[in-house]
């Protein structure tokens, strides 16, 4: 099973997501990450394989804040463990996904939001 956590503030999140999906970890999971919307309102994301720490290292690196976010740590039902594979996933530039479990009707879904404009990337539902 998977772990999503999210956080809506007047300050930064990052941390409140970390910090939760550091109390999911115990579990075990291959990949993790976040999707936060700053101030200026643009949609940005990271994730990494791995544990949470890898996650936390690739924000030192590459820092992101914002008052608005989710974030998930994924146990590999479908697709491999992958960057590409770890949520949250993005449907266009406005909206990030995140899930736990399988989605028995992803094919629809998905076809009905291609239909709409939006676009995936990932080797998952």
């Amino acid at each position: 099973m998977c772990g999503v956590v999210g956080a809506v503030s007047t300050r930064d999140v990052t941390p409140i997501l970390l910090e939760g999906l550091k109390r999911l970890e115990y579990r075990g999971y291959d990949s993790a990450g976040l999707a936060l919307v700053p101030a200026a309102g643009i949609l940005q994301r990271q994730r990494a394989v791995g544990k949470v720490a890898n996650l936390e290292a690739a924000l030192d690196a590459r820092p992101l804040s914002g008052t608005l976010g989710i974030a998930h740590t994924r146990w590999a039902t479908h697709g491999e463990p992958s960057e590409l594979n770890a949520h949250p996933h993005f449907g266009g530039s406005s909206v990030a996904v995140v899930h736990n479990g399988i989605i028995e009707n992803y094919s629809d879904l998905k076809e009905r939001l291609l239909a709409e404009g939006y676009r995936f990337g990932s080797d998952t539902d």
